[in-house]
């Protein structure tokens, strides 16, 4: 899954763009299997440890919204949002908020950023107990069709990058592996990255931890299309990303 975000009224909104053609090794890793939900615990337990940056959680909170309510969701959204992070009480940040505009459209993305596992039961029960969250996230539900959620760690080598404020469109890049495949997946990958660093530096990668296992995210920004183009196709010349 590749979406593409833009940015709008509450920070970056993104798009999703379509499924990607892998090639080399990667083709190996990915996969999509029942198995994953009986090995993914053990999984998670061994490897986060060995390549988890392992000082923050992330939650991937994704609201596919009706398509005539809109423009009501994204002003409820930003209240929403945005008092989540004037509570003091919370400790959470905003990593960003994107609108999908390739790819699922009417979505929308939130990455929040919790002080680990602790980090996000407290947060989690505060809000639980504050009366103004409360409110304000009930007022986001009229105009849901559904919504999920996954707890992700970043990758020990990239730490995500604060957020952005310059705009141009966000490529969310998201990947099923085969079970136990993870260490494999990063070591290729980290390769492949600090090949591709002097073109573009991604804002940041996860793995999934807890709701949908075994999958990782990337996060990149361009200026545009026409510059993502040009970025990929130097990129894929170099030595190290088109292995």
């Amino acid at each position: 899954m590749i979406p593409i975000l833009r940015s709008s009224a509450m920070r970056q909104l993104v798009p999703r763009a379509n499924a990607i053609q892998t090639r080399g090794l990667l083709n190996s890793v990915l996969y999509g299997s029942e198995k994953a939900k009986k090995e993914g615990e053990l999984e998670i337990q061994q490897y986060s440890r060995l390549i988890g940056r392992g000082k923050y959680i992330h939650g991937f909170e994704v609201h596919h919204v009706k398509p005539d309510k809109v423009e009501d969701y994204k002003k409820a959204a930003e209240e929403h949002y945005h008092g989540l992070l004037a509570d003091p009480d919370l400790h959470v940040k905003l990593t960003g908020s994107w609108e999908v505009t390739v790819g699922q459209l009417d979505t929308f993305v939130h990455i929040l950023e919790y002080e680990n596992y602790g980090g996000y039961d407290r947060t989690t029960q505060a809000a639980r107990e504050s009366p103004k969250i409360r409110a304000t996230e009930a007022a986001l539900r009229p105009y849901l069709i559904s919504r999920n959620q996954q707890l992700c760690q970043e990758f020990a080598f990239l730490p995500s990058s604060p957020p952005r404020e310059q705009g141009g469109i966000f490529e969310l890049r998201s990947y099923t592996l085969q079970p136990g495949s993870l260490l494999e997946w990063e070591n290729v990958w980290r390769r492949g990255i600090e090949a591709r660093q002097q073109f573009v530096k991604p804002v940041g990668a996860w793995f999934s931890q807890v709701g949908r296992l075994h999958e990782v995210h990337h996060l990149w920004q361009y200026p545009n299309l026409e510059t993502r183009k040009s970025t990929r196709e130097r990129a894929w010349q170099v030595d190290g990303w088109s292995d």
